[in-house]
């Protein structure tokens, strides 16, 4: 039991020290933005990623997560595309993947992703298949420098004061900061009705290109089909 105690200590301290390496961090706060990446994801994404313009494309960073399906194709019959590759930093994939289950169970246009590809092809082809979507908004997000469009403001700051407390800052009795609202349930249910129907306009587009199909060689089509 003494050596438990010793040990949860010894992580406690390197929380801490994480915590406080990164308090500052805009890119740390960027990604928190995004549904589904607390600060143990964006701080094991930055570690792994560190200067995104190491990346031309978000299909490289997808790749250097092995996130990327493998592609087989013999003579002059069409590519099929297999499992992923797993190459690459199997931590970083491993913490893109927990934020996909966690981004499947909030409202949104990652919900909706989700949902389409389990009913297509199980739930964990689909979890796969929203990690990659999430290593795709990460590259995004880093390098336009901007937030992810569909953030909860109130989730956003509980994150951040999360973030906060891990690295050892003072609680605030009694003081009302950005992340108290998220305790109002008013706060809570208007950030979730605006997901909802973002979620919905999501659906109603990808429903809306399927039944037109692509209308040049050029134009975009489903990487999950």
């Amino acid at each position: 039991m003494r050596e438990l105690d010793r040990l949860g200590e010894d992580l406690r301290a390197v929380d801490r020290n994480l915590g406080q390496s990164v308090l500052g961090d805009a890119e740390v706060k960027r990604l928190l933005t995004i549904n589904g990446v607390n600060a143990t994801v964006a701080i094991s994404l930055l570690a792994a990623i560190g200067d995104i313009d190491r990346f031309r494309s978000p299909q490289k960073l997808v790749s250097y997560f092995g996130l990327n399906p493998k592609v087989h194709q013999s003579g002059a019959y069409p590519a099929h595309h297999g499992r992923i590759s797993k190459l690459g930093r199997s931590h970083a994939r491993a913490m893109l993947v927990e934020a996909a289950w966690a981004a499947a169970k909030t409202p949104g246009p990652l919900r909706s992703f989700f949902l389409r590809i389990h009913k297509r092809r199980g739930m964990q082809i689909a979890a796969v298949a929203t990690a990659r979507e999430l290593a795709t908004i990460v590259w995004y997000v880093l390098t336009d420098k901007a937030d992810y469009t569909w953030t909860r403001p109130a989730l956003t700051a509980q994150k951040h004061r999360a973030l906060e407390l891990q690295a050892g800052l003072p609680s605030r009795k009694g003081q009302r900061g950005p992340a108290a609202e998220y305790s109002l349930r008013e706060v809570r249910e208007k950030e979730r009705a605006m997901l909802e129907r973002a979620e919905k306009a999501y659906t109603r587009f990808v429903e809306g290109w399927k039944r037109r199909g692509p209308q040049s060689p050029t134009a975009p089509r489903d990487e999950t089909s």
